[in-house]
């Protein structure tokens, strides 16, 4: 037996990731639903706010909303989804699934919107990105994750193309 590895047997190489755009998503407060099977149940409004690609800009459109649930107190479950109406007029809608992790104390303080240092919170997404326009139709076919932090106001995440 030989020690080569097969051709067809080498794994391909670890994806890398593009910066795809910064988003400054301004929120409202919080409705709380309360404890639900799901956890503590929040939905959170979202009003509008910024976003920079590369070479594209746009703006958050208001209407949208964040669907938390609190699972434990230190893990909330994230699902936001919105709307981006780019400089050109293109609409972009967005469904961002995350997950907020921090210490119990650290979760409490978000939970009443006051400001934490955005290293005490593991936040991570893995948004999608649908469009019908033609010069962004490539969005359609493509992965991305990002990492996000919760300011009392807004939420600013980081969007990257996993290549």
């Amino acid at each position: 037996m030989s020690d080569t590895i097969h051709p067809l047997m080498t794994p391909p190489p670890a994806p890398s990731l593009a910066f795809f755009a910064s988003l400054s998503v301004q929120v409202a407060p919080a409705h709380e639903v309360g404890q639900t099977p799901a956890g503590n149940r929040r939905i959170i409004p979202i009003l509008g706010g910024q976003v920079q690609g590369q070479g594209w800009t746009a703006r958050v459109l208001p209407g949208g909303a964040d669907f938390q649930a609190i699972v434990t107190p230190t893990l909330a479950q994230l699902d936001a989804r919105y709307l981006l109406e780019t400089d050109a007029g293109e609409l972009i809608y967005v469904c961002n699934k995350a997950v907020r992790a921090a210490p119990p104390e650290v979760t409490a303080r978000l939970i009443r919107g006051e400001p934490v240092d955005p290293a005490q919170v593991y936040f991570r997404c893995v948004p999608t990105f649908e469009t019908a326009a033609p010069s962004l139709a490539w969005i359609n076919e493509r992965l991305f994750v990002g990492t996000g932090v919760r300011r009392p106001d807004r939420v600013e995440i980081t969007c990257f193309t996993v290549l």
